[in-house]
């Protein structure tokens, strides 16, 4: 089953404890007076504060046997989810691809994760197939889908690149190979999650933070 992965965009509102006296204009010269650059800079920093998601909370294992928590992610510049499954032939067919990637950002502080987006397959068979087709990087398990509910992925394969404290910094597609459903493009020309990955690495936002992942739909049991 094929599907689009979607972005739930929730409004924030202002929160109670911002007095609304503190960001009135008030004359030059009057005690309490705050001018309109510092208002705007006051109210945008509190709006930022409140949007910062909590870090995931989880510990899962890997397909062989090691148990992964957020505590992992300390000390990296930036973590990579890979929502994937073993029978969505868009999705194997771009192991190669992660692992060259996972390769050549690794060592630059990312960390990176596999996890397996169809919760009804038995563990063995996933086993089987993370040797088949040779992961360089932990294959997790997510039986309840934690992680694909925490990033709101959809779809395999879908990235999902968090901060060390769980901040979503880039949600969708890997690259632009799949032109349509059961059309991929001869030469792929724009590189998303690497581009992602550089922006993040080099300290500036990341210039396409939503893209539209076209794969097979991530199945939760029931």
């Amino acid at each position: 089953m094929w599907a689009f992965a979607g972005l739930a965009v929730r409004r924030t509102r202002v929160p109670s404890t911002i007095k609304p006296m503190a960001l009135k204009g008030r004359s030059p010269g009057v005690p309490g007076y705050v001018p309109q650059p510092f208002r705007t800079l006051l109210l945008g920093a509190c709006l930022l504060a409140h949007a910062v998601a909590a870090p995931p909370q989880f510990s899962l294992t890997d397909t062989a046997g090691r148990t992964h928590t957020p505590a992992d992610w300390a000390g990296k510049r930036a973590v990579v989810l890979l929502f994937v499954s073993t029978d969505c032939p868009l999705s194997n067919r771009y192991v190669p691809e992660f692992n060259r990637i996972e390769s050549a950002y690794t060592a630059r502080g990312v960390a990176f994760y596999a996890v397996q987006g169809d919760a009804t397959v038995a563990e063995d068979e996933v086993r089987r197939h993370v040797k088949e087709f040779g992961y360089t990087f932990p294959y997790l398990f997510d039986p309840t889908e934690s992680l694909a509910a925490f990033t709101g992925a959809t779809a395999t394969p879908e990235a999902a690149v968090l901060s060390p404290r769980g901040d979503m910094l880039y949600l969708g597609r890997i690259d632009n190979r799949l032109e349509e459903f059961g059309k991929e493009r001869v030469q792929v020309t724009e590189f998303d999650l690497r581009e992602a990955l550089d922006a993040v690495l080099a300290g500036k936002p990341v210039p396409h933070p939503r893209t539209k992942a076209l794969g097979c739909a991530i199945t939760r049991k029931k």
